[in-house]
């Protein structure tokens, strides 16, 4: 038998599947996807919840005209399969294939770049105001998870929407779950709105009833919806959405084709923001993934016949070594806590919220939040550790000078991903944290060359009395360079080997891939200093004034944008202080770094050792 599937080529190819094939076509999706995934790896759980809500949407609206934007786009696989994407997933998350996020350069049909979470209502809403100021009539539809909705600024977004007098659509995907489990006020809201079948059953029954009176029955079923403090305060307790200023419908089966559709059309028919409330299931149709959400949120390849990975780890990775210095800690302080905006599992606080219960803060996708409620834990005598990804912790810039920093609170920040993280793309590399961290004042920015300097620095910040962040890359754990374990002492580099010529100043994980380049300018008969620069802030100004008048060139090395990193704090320092030595800064280059592989990435960018060596040498030899 043919694939229906196989029908879909372009967009809107699947207007022309019959309405009794739908089930199958939902179902092909589904083995299409895990069989991608489990080669390619990808955010498997959050697309096969949503496979008939997005054949609902293409169904209802016409995507070549109307614009869908996802929040967080993880969860867009299939409207890129419905939008003749089939044969991208073959390169799917590589260098120079097809993302895993919506990007409006591979799709028209992709109406905005997302990739963080809780955007999607305010850049619909951008849409749908300049869709009316230039006289336009397409629909807008923002797809926002329940998880989202605990980011305060889905809600400054349907604060704002309230106001608007022309149709918008917001799409609530109710799944119960971010990354990991919800959390919150939020959660159990929706809790009681997903039980409240009395309500809707009730409210039709009493609208049914009183338009059969002659005369005076229209009249008063227009006053009673006219009425907000109504029946549904009765049933449903504050009717958040409605009380805004919103217009509510369902919730609504999300993995009924034909009732999703029907309810988008009614949607669309509401001269204003009405929020459809959607109930999906995460991982739906595969079991692995449905009874383990949280792992496959984000996979890698994996067996589809038992769901494991086809990749087991054999070494402990940075996140694993935060997770055993935190435990340990926490049996020794009873002032330690540990914070996570809904990523306890990616961070490596799982056990520890299993050991510590009291101490454990999930705040759900709420990072500014998160910061501010870390400085208040700080004022109040705790010592909290906010664990998050790099690339998620730029949403708190604000929080992190303004609350922390200003006040000079203890509060750590452990860093997770910092660097190139992969095939993610452009949102989720960690790439410029040490940029937005090095312009605060009074925070103490440090990065471990291996697994044994991680657990050092953490018990160094554990220490201190002022805010602190640790950065440490995504993957395997370095274990080299064991031998050198200098105490730490703030503000101070680690010299690994001293010669004359070259100076090597390498920051965090740089330090590894120093310690190759310097191996083959030994075999170039070069003498080559190492240094382990261990902070970023401070400076160790001492040694840099040191290495000024020992050698000729002076080569720093991060794993961070040029601009504004530490490379750049170093030559303005030699600068300022008149020093002749020549400077070469080792970076990332000022753009945004796409998805591949870290090896890959790293290469095109110039962080791998061999271009290192041959710009070095330019730069030595003066050519």
């Amino acid at each position: 038998m043919a694939l229906v599937l196989d029908e879909i080529e372009q967009i809107n190819d699947i207007k022309k599947v019959a309405p009794e094939d739908y089930g199958r076509l939902a179902q092909e999706i589904r083995e299409f996807l895990i069989e991608k995934v489990s080669v390619h790896g990808g955010h498997l759980g959050a697309n096969l919840g949503v496979v008939e809500l997005t054949m609902a949407l293409h169904l209802a609206f016409d995507v070549t005209v109307d614009r869908i934007i996802w929040d967080v786009g993880h969860q867009s696989y299939t409207h890129k399969l419905l939008t003749g994407r089939k044969a991208g997933f073959d390169t799917l998350r590589e260098f120079g294939g097809m993302s895993g996020f919506p990007k409006r350069g591979e799709s028209g049909a992709d109406a905005f770049d997302t990739g963080h979470s809780s955007t999607s209502i305010s850049a619909g809403l951008g849409l749908a105001v300049a869709r009316d100021l230039r006289g336009g009539s397409y629909r807008v539809i923002s797809v926002i998870g329940d998880g989202a909705l605990t980011g305060g600024m889905a809600f400054e977004a349907m604060n704002n929407a309230a106001k608007l007098d022309t149709n918008f659509i917001i799409v609530l995907n109710d799944n119960e779950m971010s990354i990991s489990p919800n959390v919150g006020g939020m959660s159990r809201y929706l809790d009681s709105i997903r039980t409240a079948d009395s309500y809707q059953e009730l409210k039709n029954g009493v609208m049914d009833s009183l338009q059969r009176i002659p005369v005076y029955g229209e009249r008063m079923v227009r006053r009673i919806r006219r009425t907000k403090s109504s029946i549904k305060q009765l049933f449903i307790p504050g009717m958040l959405f409605e009380n805004m200023g919103l217009t509510y419908l369902g919730p609504v089966d999300g993995h009924d084709v034909a009732k999703l559709v029907r309810t988008f059309k009614n949607a669309s028919r509401v001269n204003g923001a009405v929020i459809v409330h959607v109930i999906t299931k995460k991982g739906r149709g595969y079991l692995p993934a449905e009874r383990h959400p949280a792992r496959f949120h984000g996979t890698g390849a994996f067996d589809i016949a038992t769901g494991l990975a086809r990749v087991k780890k054999t070494k402990p990775d940075y996140t694993d070594v935060f997770a055993s210095v935190m435990n340990m800690a926490a049996k020794k302080n009873e002032r330690l806590v540990a914070i996570t905006a809904a990523m306890e599992t990616g961070t490596g606080l799982k056990r520890f919220h299993n050991r510590f219960p009291q101490r454990f803060f999930d705040v759900g996708i709420a990072e500014e939040h998160a910061v501010t409620f870390a400085a208040g834990l700080a004022q109040g005598g705790m010592i909290p550790v906010f664990a998050a990804y790099s690339s998620f912790l730029q949403r708190a810039y604000d929080q992190i000078l303004h609350d922390v920093c200003l006040q000079n609170l203890h509060v750590i920040f452990a860093i997770d991903r910092a660097g190139i993280v992969g095939s993610d793309g452009e949102t989720h590399q960690g790439i410029f944290d040490i940029s937005y961290l090095m312009t605060i004042p009074n925070l103490i920015l440090m990065a471990p060359k291996n697994k044994w300097e991680l657990a050092d620095m953490l018990a160094f910040a554990f220490g201190l009395n002022a805010p602190a962040a640790i950065r440490y890359p995504r993957g395997t754990a370095y274990d080299g360079l064991k031998e050198f374990r200098a105490p730490l002492v703030c503000g101070k580099a680690e010299i690994l080997y001293d010669e004359t010529e070259i100076a090597l100043l390498a920051y965090g994980s740089m330090v590894e891939t120093a310690l190759a380049v310097r191996e083959r300018l030994k075999e170039l008969h070069y003498q080559c200093t190492l240094i382990n620069a261990r902070f970023a802030k401070p400076l160790d100004e001492e040694l840099l004034l040191s290495l000024s008048s020992e050698h000729r060139l002076l080569v720093t090395m991060e794993e961070n944008v040029i601009t504004g990193g530490f490379g750049q704090q170093v030559t303005q320092y030699l600068t300022d202080t008149g020093q002749p030595i020549k400077v070469l800064q080792v970076a990332i280059p000022d753009q945004f770094v796409e998805q591949g592989s870290p090896a890959k990435l790293k290469e095109e960018v110039g962080l791998d050792a061999d271009f290192i060596v041959k710009k070095i040498i330019v730069a030595y030899i003066g050519r």
